[in-house]
């Protein structure tokens, strides 16, 4: 149960950091998701905290965002900590 609500918690800062981002230059979410070739739902379910990311879509994300993946993701807590 613990594992689970770590999981949860971390999915929704990394979800609530990529929509900072992506605001921050101003993007919609149909444009940013196109851009990295996800579905719009897919990619909203991501920001939501709703649906894991794979490693190399949460590459793709980062590098139309032009951010660092270090950054994107410092501070979150790995389910096992």
């Amino acid at each position: 149960m613990r594992i689970t609500r770590l999981r949860k918690v971390a999915l929704l800062r990394l979800g609530r950091r990529i929509r900072r981002a992506r605001k921050l230059w101003s993007l919609s979410d149909a444009v940013l998701a196109a851009e990295c070739g996800l579905d719009k739902d897919y990619f909203c379910q991501i920001e939501c905290g709703g649906q894991d990311v794979l490693f190399s879509e949460l590459c793709q994300i980062c590098e139309a965002l032009r951010c660092d993946i270090a950054a994107m993701t410092k501070g979150i807590p790995h389910p096992l900590s």
